[in-house]
């Protein structure tokens, strides 16, 4: 079984930064896909970023060149490190893994964290 556990979030100023931390455990991690989500207060969950087995990337359009993913070696901790923060990043953000095979960045996942929020002030 996967465990997930965010840290990291917080409030920040307009332009500011955070990294987000995703500590995760289980079998075989080398296995899984990793991803980042967010979901606002009256919205839907959003895909913001992920990275694939083979350390290839992905980003919704409206955080690229400012967000990036990352992974530690051994697969131990996931990385979200934000800059450049807008008032519109502001939400409760999401760690998640995915199972695969594959070496692609997935959209679909399997497992989630408890989450951890981002507060923007503009």
């Amino acid at each position: 079984q996967v465990q997930l556990v965010e840290s990291g979030g917080g409030q920040v100023q307009a332009g500011g930064s955070l990294r987000l931390s995703c500590a995760f455990s289980g079998r075989a991690l080398s296995s899984y896909a990793m991803g980042w989500f967010r979901q606002a207060p009256g919205t839907e969950r959003e895909f913001v970023a992920g990275i694939s087995r083979s350390a290839d990337t992905a980003y919704v359009d409206s955080v690229k060149g400012r967000f990036t993913i990352s992974r530690e070696n051994g697969w131990n901790t996931i990385y979200l490190q934000m800059d450049s923060l807008k008032p519109e990043d502001t939400a409760l953000y999401f760690c998640a893994a995915k199972y695969t095979t594959f070496y692609d960045v997935p959209r679909d996942f399997d497992y989630w964290g408890q989450g951890t929020q981002v507060t923007v002030s503009s």
